[in-house]
């Protein structure tokens, strides 16, 4: 049987979409490729070394001096806008598999305060506001506030130190917030401090008040624990559901096991992009007895940093991800194997700020048994990329909620 793996470089975009300046002007310059490619070159003195992602076509979706204009691969390759509000993981990897994530609700916590405050109460919790901000201060160590490192009012955070409690109470009181909260996520999070967390408590867009999460060293120190509590929704007219139902193996990887639902999948969560790969290829080579199946991964580095405004980790993290496509490319040469690259969202470190940007991402796939290239259109969602995907595991792409196949919908390279 045939596998599919489908990498998310997380916040990898490749260019704005037209709508990208909607909330900040200057983001209808945002460019994650472009920009990680030209500052790396200037910095290092030396073009990065991408030759996976050139021979999946990058530099056919986004022509660039330092990614090559051609391969010799038979290839699908374009670039899909996200089909859904903002530029948010968890609703673009829910939209990837296959939900209906165009109406997602937007509500800055400042405006729900009274249900929230009262939801922690009511389980027995001290809450209190933090110096009369828009955010509420839980049991003396859990901020409960706005993301500030998504669109304003399409994520909150409960976030604490853990040295001042578990994970296991952060994950609690984050269940309670969820349980009232309108919005698509409501995030909890643990990690080393540099300070106080009261310390990196700033304004963010829109009216909103959150944490400053890069600042506070929670990425940098280690220890990080992270855990995206979703909206409800229909998994079983997600991809990894309706695969599993189907016989199929599935493994998610990376963020991807943190976020999405399958109650079938082999869970593989991990951060650092060593630890990533080397859970994806396990999982193909495990898939090599016979089973084939899906693979899920996702590489949550890139995100971080550009949330960091790290333009050189950026390159790096792009290095190493490369070398693991060559090696998943040398292991997916069954006839039906499809390896797809893409992304989320996008997330520049040169745009002077520290959100994810609304650009469209790139969809590569390959696939070993074609027979020429193929260039895609565009497509509208990312709820296309799940449904290719379904389609070539031979699944009912009419049983997700919502996408269509992108392969067949193409021209021939020039």
């Amino acid at each position: 049987m045939s596998t599919t793996v489908i990498v998310v470089i997380d916040g990898f975009g490749v260019g704005a979409m037209p709508d990208a300046g909607a909330l900040r002007p200057g983001d209808l310059t945002a460019d994650t490729c472009g920009h990680v490619l030209d500052h790396c070159r200037a910095s290092l003195g030396r073009p990065l070394r991408l030759p996976a992602l050139g021979a999946l076509g990058l530099g056919l979706v986004h022509p660039h001096p330092d990614l090559a204009r051609r391969t010799s691969r038979p290839v699908a390759v374009g670039r899909a806008a996200l089909g859904y509000p903002g530029a948010d993981t968890f609703a673009g990897h829910q939209t990837m598999m296959g939900a209906d994530f165009s109406r997602v609700t937007v509500a800055p916590l400042g405006g729900h305060l009274d249900e929230v405050s009262g939801a922690l109460k009511s389980a027995g919790h001290l809450v209190e506001p933090l110096r009369g901000q828009p955010l509420l201060l839980v049991d003396g160590a859990v901020l409960v506030h706005d993301n500030l490192e998504a669109d304003p009012g399409i994520n909150w955070n409960a976030s604490a130190r853990l040295d001042d409690m578990s994970f296991d109470r952060i994950v609690s009181i984050a269940r309670t917030v969820r349980a009232v909260a309108p919005v698509a996520r409501v995030i909890a999070v643990g990690g080393h401090a540099d300070g106080a967390l009261a310390t990196y408590v700033r304004d963010g867009d829109g009216g909103t008040v959150g944490l400053d999460t890069p600042a506070t060293g929670f990425y940098r120190n280690g220890g990080l624990q992270v855990r995206h509590l979703g909206v409800d929704l229909d998994h079983t007219g997600q991809l990894p559901d309706i695969a599993a139902r189907a016989g199929l193996p599935v493994t998610l990887v990376g963020k991807a096991a943190d976020i999405l639902a399958c109650e079938a999948a082999v869970r593989r969560p991990a951060v650092a992009t060593a630890e990533v790969l080397e859970h994806t290829l396990a999982a193909v080579q495990g898939g090599r007895g016979g089973q084939g199946g899906l693979v899920v991964a996702n590489v949550q580095e890139s995100d971080l940093a550009g949330h960091q405004q790290d333009t050189g980790r950026y390159g790096s993290v792009l290095e190493q991800v490369d070398v693991g496509l060559t090696e998943l490319m040398g292991m997916l040469t069954a006839p039906g194997d499809r390896l797809v690259v893409t992304a989320d969202h996008g997330n520049d470190p040169t745009i002077g700020h520290a959100y994810h940007t609304r650009e469209y991402v790139p969809v590569l796939i390959h696939r070993p048994d074609a027979a020429g290239i193929e260039l895609l259109p565009d497509a509208a969602t990312l709820a296309d990329v799940g449904a290719t995907a379904a389609a070539a595991l031979g699944l009912d792409v009419a049983a997700l909620t919502t996408g269509a196949t992108l392969l067949g919908r193409g021209r021939g390279a020039p």
